[in-house]
């Protein structure tokens, strides 16, 4: 029988009901349906095998244009594809010596010698390879053998190695031979500005990088240099465009990034330092200046621990850097280790003999290690000087005291008690007149020889010779900062403050650091030009906010110049940073809150400097005034008393005394 539909019949759908024994069998489904569209979606998305011309091209086009990392990181790629690809090695290379890589540039010169390109196109590259790996003597030897057509990149690498054994001019004089053939050559010039900078020409470095820049405005290395003449000449905040636009060009090239980062910490800004040293590990992991930049911040943090382990990262190669042994020998010294900090401040102060600053470190280290006799001869240079500070007089007292010599080291109480009177001499020479002219016989272009002459004669008393030697000296150098301070200090030694001012102003100009711009500010007011020494020191606190140096020297001409408010601010500051032992600095305070009318103060600074040095005529006359604006004349008319007996000539103390009275 034949099947009946009945009109008014719909069959029920029947509801999907998931039952729990099938759940499992679901999920596995689901599960390779989305595998199936990701591998889809991956398939469509998928980029294609890297095109090894494409890649060689790229990395042409990128080292051309300046992008070094870019450069490196295409011809690897290149590499990788075709490892027989020659070219495509020695694009690598060039890109590996433009980032200061001499080892991974050797390497890949092997490479491409090992590919089939003749050796005779790769001796340029090589000998920069071995010049940027610390061989200029195997440098020399691959550069002599560059043919004619790389010619100009062999000689501009021989320059590089003269100049790294010390042969300065005849490194210059290849490089002039060279631009009297090309003077367009931006390579050429800013090899020269490089080994003029290096060798303290700040001038004639100045004059090469602009031709550099301008001949090559998008040159990283060119970039670099300018900000390195700007940061001597004009100070650390001008230079920083300048490593920002070398950085435009290539992010990651590590000498802008080592400069960057280098004046962000002198800035004291700290967050942007620590993101240039990461771009530098991230551009080359494991470089020693990454580490010490980081080092460094962890040591300002107070965590001295993880600042030992990042510099124990370096190895040896810490010992380039002259802050990282000041630093390594820092934390040695403040966790007790003595004897480890004495041996790496020893090699700082040969490295650095004029340095007082290394000198008064290490004398401290000696003395608490136990040797008296060797913190008393660190010290000797510096406490025989008339104006040798307070902290100085005192340690070579404990050493004297140590030693069993009390009557000496109560010599040099007194004179730290009475605060330094005498004048800012030079160092002397430590060698005599007769070995210094047979050195400069033999060494006829050597500055160091004609400085050290110079020097000798101030010491013998011929500041006429001295003169006179310093100014050969400046016509043979007048771009190094170093002959401009020569002649200022002869012309100082001979006390013509006045005719100083001129030469330490062309220093300044060529480099404006503290030590020039505290002997242009000393000149200018000492000759009577107090506006001058003003302007300059404000135009060095503008570049170099951080300098505890120059914000105590504006205080104190602030208190001089009764801006007593101001005073106070920026002094207040300076005590925040160095603590509450220098007692020039509480004679100022007290001096300053004395002068804005609060006399409970300024008595309180003025008493805490007098029991630090109660002979120093300057402390007593500050403790007078300061007891004057608290209301107690009788004591400021004893106190201006001693002052007067202490220095009758000085006039500030002899117009507070007919001020005070009596």
């Amino acid at each position: 029988m034949a099947d009946v539909t009945y009109p008014l019949y719909r069959p029920r759908r029947r509801r999907f009901r998931i039952r729990i024994g099938n759940r499992p069998r679901l999920i596995a489904i689901c599960a390779l349906c989305l595998a199936l569209v990701a591998g889809t979606i991956a398939l469509l998305h998928r980029q294609p095998a890297p095109d090894p011309a494409r890649s060689l091209a790229n990395a042409k086009q990128t080292l051309a244009a300046g992008n070094y990392s870019a450069a490196r990181n295409n011809a690897l790629t290149a590499s990788r594809s075709t490892p027989q690809r020659a070219d495509a090695e020695a694009v690598l290379a060039r890109a590996y010596l433009e980032l200061g890589d001499g080892g991974a540039a050797e390497a890949a010169l092997i490479r491409a010698r090992d590919a089939g390109m003749s050796a005779d196109r790769l001796h340029p590259l090589q000998a920069h390879a071995r010049l940027l790996q610390g061989d200029p003597d195997g440098a020399l030897a691959e550069a002599a053998k560059a043919a004619s057509p790389d010619a100009d990149y062999a000689m501009r690498v021989r320059a590089l190695a003269l100049a790294a054994k010390g042969n300065v001019f005849g490194a210059q004089a290849l490089l002039q031979g060279v631009l009297e053939q090309a003077p367009r050559d931006a390579a050429a010039w800013t090899t020269l500005g490089r080994i003029r900078f290096d060798a303290g020409d700040i001038g004639g470095a100045a004059d090469a990088a602009t031709h550099a820049a301008t001949l090559a405005p998008g040159e990283p290395a060119a970039l670099v240099l300018e900000g390195e003449v700007v940061r001597s000449r004009y100070g650390l905040a001008a230079a920083l465009p300048w490593f920002d636009a070398a950085l435009k060009r290539d992010a990651y090239y590590p000498p802008a990034l080592i400069d960057q980062a280098a004046t962000f910490g002198d800035l004291g800004r700290n967050t942007d330092m620590l993101a240039s040293a990461r771009a530098l590990m991230a551009a080359r992991p494991g470089d020693r200046y990454a580490l010490y930049f980081q080092a460094v911040l962890a040591a300002r943090a107070g965590r001295l621990d993880l600042s030992r382990s990042l510099l124990s990262l370096t190895g040896d190669r810490a010992d380039f850097l002259p802050g990282a042994i000041l630093l390594g020998g820092a934390i040695d010294y403040a966790q007790g280790k003595d004897e480890q900090a004495i041996g790496k401040w020893r090699r700082l102060q040969q490295m650095q003999p004029l340095n007082i600053g290394i000198r008064r470190l290490l004398a401290s280290a000696l003395l608490r290690s136990g040797d008296a006799a060797g913190a008393r001869e660190m010290l000797r240079p510096i406490v025989l000087r008339g104006d040798a500070d307070a902290y100085s007089l005192r340690l070579a007292a404990r050493a004297f005291e140590a030693g069993g010599d009390r009557a000496a080291a109560a010599l040099y109480l007194d004179r730290a008690s009475a605060g330094g009177s005498g004048a800012a001499p030079i160092f002397a020479s430590a060698d005599e007149i007769g070995t210094l002219q047979a050195g400069a016989a033999q060494a006829p272009g050597d500055p160091t020889y004609a400085i050290g002459i110079m020097r000798g004669l101030i010491d013998r008393g011929d500041t006429a010779g001295a003169i006179a030697n310093a100014r050969s000296l400046v016509a043979a150098s007048p771009g190094a900062p170093a002959a401009q301070l020569a002649l200022g200090d002869a012309l100082v030694a001979a006390g013509r403050y006045a005719d100083a001012v001129a030469p330490y102003a062309r220093a300044a100009d060529l480099s404006f650091d503290e030590p020039t711009m505290l002997r242009l500010v000393d000149a200018d007011g000492r000759a009577g030009h107090a506006g001058n020494a003003a302007a300059t020191l404000a135009l060095y606190l503008a570049q170099n906010p951080q300098s505890v140096t120059a914000r105590r020297l504006l205080g104190h001409l602030q208190v001089v110049g009764g801006q007593f408010d101001a005073a106070i601010e920026t002094l207040e500051t300076v005590r925040g940073t160095v603590g509450q032992r220098d007692v020039a600095l509480l004679a100022d305070l007290a001096v300053a809150y004395a002068g804005a009318g609060d006399g409970d103060v300024a008595r309180r600074y003025a008493a805490t400097a007098y029991a630090l040095a109660p002979m120093s005529a300057g402390v007593a006359d500050a403790y007078a005034v300061a007891l004057v604006a608290a209301g107690d004349t009788d004591g400021a008319r004893q106190l201006i008393a001693k002052a007067t007996a202490l220095a009758p000539k000085d006039p500030a103390v002899a117009a507070h005394r007919r001020q005070i009275g009596g």
